[in-house]
C-alpha cells in the first residue's frame, strides 16, 4: 500500500473529487492544519486516514502526516483539486529508477499557475537541474525520514529537493495535469502568499 498525504486547510469542497480518484492500492492520509469548514469530516466520509496537527504551516502537516504513514512509499499531493490523484502512478513509477520522483505541473487553464508563481519557482528549481519544485512528488518512506526535514512552513518541499541532491539522489520528473485549484488560494494563489513562500523558500536556501 502506497501512502498519500495530504495537507489540508478548509479545502472540504475539493476533497470529494480527490479522494474520489484516488487509484487503487493508494491510501490518502488527509492531514488537517486547522480548517473550519468541516474538512476533517469529509475526508473520513470518503475513507481517508485523518491526522491533525495543530502546528500551522504547509511543511508542519507534510511532515505530521510523513511520520504517520506506514507505507514504503509515501506521496505528497495538495488537496485543492489542482492535481490529480489518478495521475499518482506516473510519479511512484519513477522510483524505478530515481530515489525521489516529482511531478511537472503543466497548466491546463490560464490562471491555474500565476506568472507570479511560476517564476520563481522556476529560478529555484533550476539550481538543480529541474523544470519545477512541483507539489506532487514520491519517495520511500525510510529515505525521508533519514533527510531529517526541519521546516515547517513553505520551504518544505525545497528542503526535500535540497536535502536530496546533497545526499546525492537520483531526482526525476514527469509531466502531470495542473488545474485550477478548487475554492480560495492560501499561497501561490495570492500575492501575498507568493512572496510569503519565496522568502520560507529563501530562509532554506540560506540555511543549506
Amino acid at each position: 500500500m502506497i501512502d498519500v498525504v495530504l495537507p489540508c486547510l478548509d479545502e472540504a469542497t475539493a476533497l470529494p473529487w480527490v479522494l474520489g480518484r484516488m487509484p487503487a492500492g493508494y491510501r490518502p492520509i488527509v492531514v488537517d492544519n486547522g480548517s473550519t469548514d468541516g474538512s476533517p469530516d469529509v475526508a473520513a466520509a470518503y475513507g481517508a486516514r485523518v491526522v491533525h496537527e495543530p502546528q500551522r504551516g504547509f511543511g508542519a502537516a507534510c511532515h505530521a502526516g510523513l511520520l504517520a504513514a506506514t507505507g514504503d512509499i509515501v506521496c505528497f499531493m495538495d488537496a485543492d483539486a489542482s492535481l490529480d490523484p489518478a495521475e499518482l502512478p506516473k510519479v511512484t513509477g519513477l522510483l524505478a529508477g530515481a530515489a525521489l520522483g516529482l511531478g511537472r505541473r503543466r497548466p491546463t487553464a490560464r490562471g491555474a499557475w500565476p506568472p507570479h508563481a511560476r517564476l520563481g519557482n522556476a529560478l529555484i528549481a533550476r539550481r538543480f537541474g529541474l523544470r519545477d519544485i512541483g507539489p506532487m512528488r514520491a519517495a520511500y518512506r525510510e529515505r525521508l525520514l533519514g533527510l531529517e526535514l526541519t521546516d515547517r512552513r513553505s520551504g518544505y518541499p525545497l528542503e526535500m529537493v535540497l536535502r536530496a541532491a546533497g545526499n546525492g539522489w537520483r531526482i526525476a520528473e514527469t509531466d502531470v495535469a495542473y488545474h485550477p485549484r478548487t475554492g480560495r488560494s492560501k499561497v501561490t494563489g495570492t500575492v501575498r502568499g507568493t512572496l510569503q513562500a519565496v522568502r520560507d523558500m529563501r530562509r532554506v536556501l540560506e540555511a543549506s
